[in-house]
């Protein structure tokens, strides 16, 4: 096998400016995005139709 080596040279590999992200913008995740009542909600309905088909499938089907 050939020897796996990082390239130092600027213009290869997947940096931001070859797959279109903003450099310089400040970067924010998931938990730090603001949301309201309504995105509150879905996920506590997505929540708990989950735990309904884990939990209440296998009890209905015993």
């Amino acid at each position: 096998m050939a020897d796996e080596s990082e390239s130092t040279d600027e213009g290869e590999g997947d940096s931001a400016a070859t797959v279109g992200h903003d450099r310089v913008a400040e970067r924010t995740t998931a938990p730090m995005s603001e949301f309201g009542a309504r995105e509150t909600a879905v996920g506590a309905l997505v929540a708990v139709v989950g735990v309904a088909v884990a939990f209440g499938i296998p009890l209905v089907a015993f």
